[in-house]
C-alpha cells in the first residue's frame, strides 16, 4: 500500500513538474512570438516608409531644380507634407495589425484611396509605357481602415508596375459592388507569375522581383502586408496569373 502511495505521490510530482515546464515554454514562446510581432512591423515599416521616402526625394529635387518656380515649389513642398503625414499613420496602422489589431473602420469611398496612391508615387507610369484604367463608381464604397487599405493598394499598384518594366502593359483597377462584399482587382499585363510559386507569394520575405530584375530587388513583405490588412478586415486576397500574360489580385472585403 505505501508503495502504490509513493508512486502516486512520484506520478503527480512529476506531472506538476511537467505542467511547470509546459507554462514556462509557453510564456517564452509568447515574448518569441511578441519579438516576432516587433521585427515583422519594424521590417513592414521600413518597406512602407521607403514607398513613401522615394517621391519626397523627387518632390526635393523638382523643387532645387526650379527654384524660381514659386508655384511648382509651393506644389512640390505640399506634396512632401502630405506624404509626411502619410508615413506617420502606415506607422500606426502596421503597429497596430503587428499587435493582431485593425484601425477603426469606416465606410470609404474607394476612388479617392486608389487616386491617393497615384498622387503619393509622383509618377506618371505613361513615362514606363504603362497605361492605367481605373473603373471605379464615384459612388463605391468599402468598409474599411483608410490608411491600411491604402496601404494594401499601393503595394499591389507597385508589383503591378514592376511586373510590366521596361516592356509596358495596361494596369487595370476594377471593383464590384455586390450584395454581401465588394471585389476590388488589380490587374496587369506583366510577366505573370511561375505555377510553382503561386502557393509562396504571401509568404514573408518571398519575392520574385530579383529573379526578373537586376536593378530592382524586393523585400518580400509587400503581399505579406496585404494578406495582413485584408485578414484584419475578415476579407480574402486571391491571385490568378499566366507567366508572360499578367496576373490579377483581388481583395474581396465584407460590407460590414
Amino acid at each position: 500500500m505505501t508503495s502504490i502511495i509513493a508512486k502516486r505521490r512520484a506520478v503527480h510530482r512529476q506531472l506538476s513538474e511537467q505542467q511547470q515546464r509546459t507554462e514556462a515554454l509557453e510564456q517564452e514562446a509568447a515574448q518569441l512570438e511578441e519579438l516576432a510581432n516587433l521585427g515583422s512591423a519594424t521590417a513592414m515599416i521600413a518597406h512602407e516608409i521607403n514607398n513613401l521616402l522615394t517621391p519626397l526625394t523627387n518632390y526635393a529635387e523638382i523643387a532645387l531644380q526650379n527654384p524660381a518656380d514659386k508655384a511648382l515649389t509651393e506644389r512640390a513642398l505640399r506634396k512632401t507634407a502630405q506624404n509626411c503625414r502619410q508615413a506617420g499613420k502606415v506607422m500606426e496602422g502596421i503597429l497596430a495589425m503587428a499587435n493582431a489589431g485593425c484601425a477603426e473602420k469606416v465606410q470609404t469611398p474607394l476612388l479617392p484611396l486608389v487616386n491617393g496612391v497615384f498622387d503619393c508615387l509622383c509618377r506618371d507610369f505613361k513615362k514606363d509605357g504603362i497605361t492605367v484604367e481605373i473603373r471605379l463608381d464615384n459612388g463605391l464604397q468599402v468598409w474599411a481602415a483608410p490608411v491600411q487599405l491604402q496601404q494594401a493598394l499601393m503595394n499591389l499598384i507597385l508589383n503591378a508596375r514592376e511586373a510590366m518594366i521596361p516592356r509596358g502593359g495596361i494596369l487595370t483597377i476594377e471593383a464590384e459592388d455586390r450584395a454581401e462584399d465588394v471585389r476590388i482587382s488589380i490587374r496587369d499585363t506583366g510577366c505573370g507569375i511561375e505555377p510553382s510559386e503561386m502557393k509562396k507569394v504571401f509568404d514573408s520575405f518571398f519575392s520574385t522581383k530579383q529573379r526578373d530584375s537586376s536593378s530592382h530587388s524586393g523585400t518580400g513583405l509587400g503581399l505579406s502586408l496585404c494578406k495582413k490588412v485584408v485578414d484584419a478586415h475578415n476579407g480574402s486576397i486571391t491571385v490568378d496569373s499566366q507567366p508572360g500574360k499578367g496576373t490579377t489580385f483581388t481583395i474581396t472585403l465584407p460590407k460590414k
